[in-house]
């Protein structure tokens, strides 16, 4: 059975028995902080699980796309292990239990209407005290005792351990299912192709006795997509199946060499092979090559494949030829996966590139790191190395791991983690913790009340009633506390306020009532969050008290939300003008909504030219002078693509959908506040068009009174720059400045003349007052070190050549230290004569040496270098330093 058919024939199969079939999650939830990807189909019915809200459905079936990294040198090693892969589940939420998923579980699997597997290949574990399971496959099923195995706590519980170690919440037994090629032997333990779980408990406390039956039990399965393919199949390895085998020829053909499973180069293929097929998923989602969260795993990911292909001798770009095949292996499934594979394509090219142009020093240092540790006598590359690699090399620190381990070495990561740490800490990075939205009081609340209703698309006023106040991270019943520092949460059973979503800002406003102990109440919301179909209104109480139970009038600042309105109208105007300028593939990757001001992010692989600008700006505004009406509807979701609504790749959207369409022309699916016609937006300006990361750019522009207020403060700055520069009128600035221009470059000319002639007379002095040091062959060397006091950058050198050039030319080598300040800032020049270079005297130690008395950096050749710095105060201990540095060198 081909793979494809595999997904089809499960989604079907338990459609059959009542679920009702759900697309897959995305593969990185933004709504769920305590996962980077989806790791499992259960995570996106969490909720469900945990009996917060009302869903429409008690059972469910899914194919999940999923990614987990905890095993991830063990991809391509064995026969199962992937980084991205499907797996397929079916749910239930108080409905079906143990009987039904074991049953069921059986059919799909040895019917001959769907899988087909023979009996006899298959067998089961349970946990040792769930008699009840044991029983449904001895009695109903019809195992014979010894296909019936039972494990400790460890091997089929869920949590594991969860008994004995915890956590508590709810958790429960679980059976899994084996299969055995050619016949049940119980020396072999079998291919785990389906896991059942009965969460039917909740744990409390230590054992013993802690365990207590749910009123509600759920099942939660997971059967492996590629796993069960394999066996179906009759291959030994996952990468053999259908879907798999030509990805790994593919990547093969790439990096120049024959593949097959056995063969020594197998493993890297299949590592390539699979880390290509994650990284196209993610990228495919908005999801870039970064530095943290998800984006540094998708760099990790793409610069370990990158390096296997280098490894096995390819040094050009090749990965980003495997996204084409990719997407024909998945595109049965994730038909959306053609719409990027030019983005996607882009991205990956420019990652490797970044890459690959330092990796073979990279490698050399690697080597050097190895062989240090060697000669020590350790087990382990040190931390800093690792440090040096990571930072500087792009040799990430995860790969400097695998690579070690060839070498049977391992890294000292506590040092490299300490030293990562420093980094951040004076790069400015950091974590924190929001207590307003802890999980625990938001879900007590939702659990109680359900989710706030919102007002807001007709109406910026409304009466409520209080639900809940966090303060500190925990619910209180009343908050009278008037000028607190931190900011509380107050959740309110229905509101007109926008909590921050799609990019759309959070509304701001007042919530205020006439009655209480206390008299008069007044909270004044400064951000308005979302917290699992919660609104929470973040700000201060100015006056009163807050108390649960209380009603409250709800007031939004109209005339921001009105300025909101326009920027986000204005960016889907501009999103569909950039499909009519540059095409479709410059797929949306972000927006920010601000009031009357918007930043779109969005797939390209070159600047927008000002041509494209201006024709994207004349585009929306003549959609804006058309009036045309912007309406908003909602309905279901297979409606909306029917219209040919917009989707945006990486967000889950629900099975009833709420769609804008402005004018017939630009439909996209939107949970955003709108202007109800274009002509509301009144102007739209593109202020800048820039980079924002590989294959991205980002225009951000302007819209109502804010683009009127630019425009005028435009036209203000040019007649002042006519005035300034006496051009007459606007339209001759440009002859002007070019004027301008070339006297500033003839003067430069002059200037240059004459600090050489004053530089030749000053360098005689310079040596005749530097410093003397004695040469092991006799000869001897000057050292100088200068503060040219204010003279251009320019005359660094100047005097530099000078200096070298008379002190050569009198038997005495050079080594100069020279610096100015302009304009606040230190420029540093360390230059020195050849006959010293040979002598190992480096202009770039001692520049780096001054430049960090000066708070700057820099460097350059062994016989002249440059440095800057922040601090001129600190000149003349550079110079100092400099000199030292220079000194030390040269003495005997």
């Amino acid at each position: 059975m081909k793979t494809d058919d595999l997904r089809a024939a499960y989604l079907d199969f338990f459609e059959g028995k009542g679920c009702v079939r759900r697309p897959s999650d995305v593969l990185v939830p933004k709504d769920d902080p305590t996962v980077l990807f989806t790791p499992a189909g259960m995570n996106q019915f969490k909720a469900e699980f945990l009996g917060l809200g009302k869903p429409d459905f008690k059972s469910a079936v899914t194919s999940q796309k999923c990614l987990r990294t905890g095993d991830i040198e063990n991809v391509g090693v064995t026969a199962r292990h992937h980084t991205f892969f499907e797996m397929l589940g079916n749910f239930s939420f108080g409905d079906y239990f143990k009987r039904e998923a074991i049953l069921w579980a059986w059919e799909f699997l040895t019917s001959k209407q769907w899988l087909g597997m023979n009996p006899d290949e298959l067998n089961v574990t349970v946990y040792e005290d769930d008699d009840e399971a044991a029983a449904i496959w001895a009695n109903e099923v019809g195992l014979e005792e010894v296909r019936i195995r039972r494990h400790g706590e460890h091997d089929n519980f869920w949590p594991a351990g969860a008994p004995t170690n915890g956590p508590d919440g709810v958790c429960g037994p679980c059976s899994e299912i084996f299969h055995h090629p050619g016949g049940f032997d119980p020396s072999k333990e079998g291919t785990e192709i389906w896991n059942l779980v009965f969460t039917q408990f909740e744990r409390k406390g230590a054992p013993p006795n802690n365990l207590t039956p749910l009123p509600a039990k759920n099942i939660d399965t997971g059967m492996g997509l590629e796993r069960t393919a394999a066996v179906l199949q009759g291959v030994k390895a996952n990468f053999e199946i259908d879907t798999l085998r030509p990805l790994c020829e593919a990547a093969a053909a790439a990096v120049g060499v024959d593949y097959s499973y056995d063969a020594q180069t197998g493993r890297p293929v299949r590592r390539i092979a699979d880390h290509a097929r994650a990284v196209t998923m993610a990228i495919h989602e908005g999801v870039r090559p970064g530095n943290s969260m998800a984006e540094y795993v998708v760099k990790q990911l793409l610069r370990r494949a990158s390096l296997e292909g280098y490894l096995l001798g390819r040094t050009e770009p090749f990965l980003h030829s495997l996204v084409q095949p990719v997407v024909d292996s998945l595109k049965v499934a994730y038909p959306e996966l053609t719409q990027t594979v030019a983005s996607t394509v882009d991205t990956v090219k420019a990652e490797e590139e970044r890459f690959l142009s330092t990796v073979e020093r990279g490698i050399k240092r690697f080597d050097r790191a190895v062989e240090a540790a060697q000669k020590r006598g350790e087990n382990a590359i040190d931390g800093e190395a690792a440090w040096e690699l990571h930072g500087t090399y792009g040799v990430l620190v995860e790969m400097t791991e695998a690579l070690a381990a060839r070498h049977n070495l391992s890294v000292d990561r506590a040092k490299f983690e300490e030293l990562r740490a420093a980094h951040e800490e004076t790069s400015g990075r950091g974590a924190f913790a929001d207590s307003v939205m802890a999980s625990g009081p938001i879900d007590a609340v939702k659990k109680e009340h359900g989710e706030t209703e919102f007002l807001g698309y007709e109406q910026t006023e409304a009466d409520a009633t209080i639900l809940g106040v966090i303060a500190q991270g925990r619910l209180v019943p009343t908050l009278d506390e008037v000028g607190h520092a931190e900011p509380v949460g107050v959740i309110l059973d229905r509101t007109p306020f926008y909590a921050e979503a799609g990019g759309q800002v959070g509304d701001l406003g007042l919530l205020s009532s006439g009655t209480g102990a206390s008299g008069e109440m007044r909270f004044r919301v400064t951000d308005t969050q979302k917290e699992g179909g919660l609104t929470v209104h973040l700000g201060h109480l100015e006056a009163g008290e807050l108390t649960a139970g209380a009603t409250v009038h709800a007031a939004v600042d109209a005339d921001r939300r009105a300025a909101i309105r326009r920027a986000h109208s204005a960016t889907h105007l501009l999103h569909h003008a950039l499909h009519e300028t540059i095409g479709k593939d410059a797929t949306q990757r972000g927006s920010v909504v601000e009031p009357d001001r918007l930043r779109f992010d969005f797939a390209h692989r070159q600047a927008v030219t000002p041509a494209e600008l201006e024709a994207i700006e004349d585009r929306i505004n003549l959609r804006v002078m058309e009036g045309s009406p912007i309406e908003t509807n909602v309905m279901d979701l297979e409606e909306a693509k029917t219209l040919g609504a917009m989707m945006l790749f990486g967000e889950k959207y629900p099975d009833r959908v709420r769609v804008v369409n402005a004018g017939g022309y630009s439909i996209e699916f939107c949970g955003g506040t709108h202007a109800t016609n274009t002509g509301q937006l009144g102007l739209c300006r593109i202020v800048s068009e820039e980079s924002v990361g590989t294959g991205v750019r980002r225009i951000t522009a302007v819209t109502g009174p804010r683009a009127i207020r630019e425009a005028r403060e435009a036209g203000t700055v040019l007649k002042q720059a006519t005035e300034l520069l006496k051009a007459g009128k606007p339209e001759e600035l440009p002859g002007r400045l070019t004027a301008l221009q070339e006297e500033l470059k003839e003067a430069r000319k002059q200037l240059a003349a004459a600090t050489a002639k004053s530089a030749a007379g000053g360098a005689e002095e310079l040596l005749e007052k530097a410093e003397t040091i004695a040469l092991p062959d006799g000869t001897t060397a000057k050292i100088v070190a200068h503060d040219l006091n204010g003279a251009p950058r320019e005359a660094l050198r100047t005097l530099a050549d000078t200096l070298r050039k008379k002190g050569e030319a009198a038997g005495a080598p050079v080594a100069a230290i020279l610096g100015t300040v302009v304009d606040d800032k230190v420029a540093l020049l360390a230059a020195v004569s050849p006959a010293l270079v040979k002598l190992g005297v480096k202009a770039g130690d001692a520049v780096k040496a001054a430049a960090k008395e000066v708070g700057g950096g820099g460097g350059g050749r062994p016989d002249l270098a440059e440095a800057g710095g922040k601090r001129p105060e600190g000149v003349a201990d550079a110079l100092a330093a400099g000199a030292a540095v220079f000194r030390t060198r040269l003495a005997p």
